[in-house]
């Protein structure tokens, strides 16, 4: 038989903390979170995504003056048709956004009509703003070197790129542009 003393259960009376602790810890959870979301986004933009400027209408119709974009370099190896951003202090005093139409070992014709040929086949452009001239940089048709590729702008006849200033080095590649976030209006995948 149970005696009545140890069938009763007793209940103990938790404490409430007073709202002054409350609200401390509350603030502190919230400073806490920031802090970690801000080293996580320094981490994330110092290794694995850059952030670059639009300057110029050499891009004109893709890309406009002053669009922000986000670049990738992670792994990155360069494929016809990548918008990158390239760094050659050299030539240009600021970073370039340019078009990448040829890589290594590729051959490269433009036809006097302004058709850009890449190993014999003449590409599909819809993204210029213009047909392409020669320019006098270089004799057509002629293949890019190892290491190298060949860049264009998409505002063909308003670009100083390859047409110019020969094939660039791919160490001169910041990263491909992956993202435009703004102006808000054009925001997207590239």
């Amino acid at each position: 038989m149970v005696k009545a003393n140890e069938s009763r259960i007793k209940y103990k009376y938790i404490k409430q903390p007073d709202k002054k602790t409350s609200l401390k810890r509350e603030v502190f959870d919230l400073v806490e979170m920031i802090v970690y979301a801000l080293v996580i986004v320094t981490i994330t933009f110092t290794f694995f995504f850059k952030m670059a400027g639009v300057q110029g209408e050499s891009m004109i119709y893709t890309l406009y003056n002053q669009d922000r974009l986000i670049i990738s370099n992670l792994f990155y190896e360069p494929k016809n048709g990548d918008i990158v951003v390239l760094s050659i202090p050299e030539i240009f005093d600021k970073p370039i956004i340019k078009r990448v139409i040829a890589t290594e070992g590729q051959t490269i014709n433009i036809n006097d009509k302004g058709d850009v040929y890449i190993d014999g086949v003449k590409i599909d452009e819809p993204y210029i703003h213009n047909k392409t001239n020669k320019k006098l940089h270089n004799k057509y048709p002629f293949v890019v070197p190892q290491g190298h590729i060949f860049i264009m702008g998409d505002n063909r006849n308003n670009s100083k790129d390859s047409r110019d200033v020969g094939c660039v080095n791919v160490k001169n590649i910041m990263g491909k542009a992956v993202f435009r976030f703004l102006p808000f209006n054009r925001i997207g995948v590239l």
